[in-house]
């Protein structure tokens, strides 16, 4: 497409997803959940077509090179479809909320006066890589009421088109418009700039990749933006904790899958419990290849003799590790000499997504609560959990590390505003 071609296009979604957002912002709950039934339908009737076109992003993909992790996200693995579909479906069951109204207080005056949820009017979602984001966007737009242009990544563009129409007709054969959730067809990178600067079709802007993308959008949007940057989670192991059930949470929370956000980065171990638990923990990493960059203590701990089997990744850790997502088979491990050393560095270094503590004592664990700074904060439970459906928000469409409009894995009510309603019998102000 030329630059004229492209901008025509872009306005032309905007003027569209305005006019759908008004028709979904009214549908009602029976009609949205219709929608959401069929699309869930449609998934799991889908798979041969589905699977041929992501089989050409991900042949294309490995063709161009790109790494394990990232073709790893590309991939509409049967697992990856079923969950998207059992998304829709919890998404189909749980309340609807717009329209509730919330806090009604009687004034001296008599008016009373509340707040009503509404839907946001129209998001515009620009992501990468994993193309099941296109139907945890749809969905949540859905049952939000609210209509949405999505822009996914080059490489997942086939799956993400065959995914779009799936929608597309779950939309229209629930009676709503099929324009109420449109993808991008072009991969033209001009198209992101045309998509965050329209505040006359889009109310906020939903990035969810990489940080040089969500670095360029938050610089050069001219909307509202919701975002995280990166996903540098950390597990600290208490003093206190059960070494068996700090083994198992640190193993998943690095282990269970490389390239998620909320795969934790960073491993803090206090120092009362740092030789029992390191060289266990260190064995696990070394069997699945798992690089460890080190503190001195705790290198000094992991390099004893027969502390680990020949041929663990042992490196020594720089100042940048401490901040780093790795995204991969590395992990940043540090000696800390109690609760507030662990609080201070994952305040200091963390990127405020997911911190975890391991612990049995009752005070350590509410004052972590408290004080990490952190959209999603918890206690013996992996960091892995920090997502929309395992919260039990049906999807997510991301997770925000911003403290306003929302934080933590973004939902339905993220995708919500609140106006002030007043209900009055004749009052007049005096």
């Amino acid at each position: 497409m030329n630059a004229f071609n492209v901008d025509e296009h872009m306005l032309a979604l905007g003027a569209q997803a305005k006019t759908a957002a008004a028709l979904m912002a009214r549908a009602d709950a029976a009609t949205k959940n219709k929608a959401l039934k069929a699309l869930a339908r449609r998934l799991r009737d889908a798979g041969p077509a589905l699977q041929e076109a992501n089989a050409r992003d991900i042949e294309r993909a490995t063709a161009a090179g790109l790494s394990a992790p990232m073709v790893d996200r590309l991939k509409l693995t049967p697992k990856v479809v079923a969950t998207v579909a059992e998304g829709c479906e919890q998404l189909a069951a749980m309340p609807d909320v717009i329209g509730e109204i919330i806090g009604m207080r009687q004034q001296p005056s008599g008016i009373r006066v509340g707040q009503m949820r509404v839907p946001i009017g129209v998001f515009g979602m620009i992501f990468e890589s994993r193309p099941n984001v296109t139907i945890e966007a749809a969905s949540l737009a859905i049952k939000s009421g609210n209509a949405a242009i999505l822009r996914g990544g080059s490489e997942a563009i086939e799956s993400n088109k065959a995914l779009a129409l799936l929608v597309g007709d779950s939309l229209v054969e629930a009676g709503l418009p099929f324009e109420a959730v449109q993808l991008v067809q072009t991969t033209d990178r001009e198209a992101v700039g045309r998509l965050i600067a329209m505040p006359q079709y889009v109310d906020v802007i939903i990035p969810r990749g990489g940080k040089g993308l969500i670095e360029r959008i938050s610089r050069d949007a001219k909307v509202p933006v919701i975002k995280h940057l990166d996903g540098n989670c950390h597990v600290y192991v208490d003093d206190t904790a059960e070494l068996d059930m700090a083994l198992t949470i640190v193993d998943n929370a690095k282990t269970q899958k490389y390239s998620p956000c909320n795969a934790a980065e960073g491993l803090l171990v206090a120092r009362s419990v740092a030789a029992a638990f390191l060289p266990r923990i260190g064995a696990i990493f070394a069997a699945k290849g798992v690089e460890m960059r080190c503190d001195p203590a705790t290198a000094a701990i992991l390099r004893a003799p027969d502390a680990l089997p020949a041929g663990a990744k042992v490196v020594d850790a720089v100042e940048s590790d401490w901040s780093e997502e790795y995204l991969a088979a590395v992990i940043s491990i540090k000696v800390v000499e109690g609760l507030d050393a662990a609080i201070a560095h994952i305040n200091h270094y963390s990127s405020h997504h997911t911190d975890a503590i391991v612990t049995r004592d009752h005070v350590n664990a509410q004052r972590f609560l408290r004080e990490v700074d952190s959209a999603s904060v918890m206690v013996n439970a992996s960091t892995r959990f920090a997502d929309g459906f395992e919260f039990g928000l049906g999807a997510e469409i991301g997770i925000s590390t911003d403290k306003f409009h929302a934080r933590g894995p973004v939902g339905i009510e993220g995708l919500t505003s609140l106006k002030y309603v007043v209900l009055g019998q004749g009052e007049i102000r005096t």
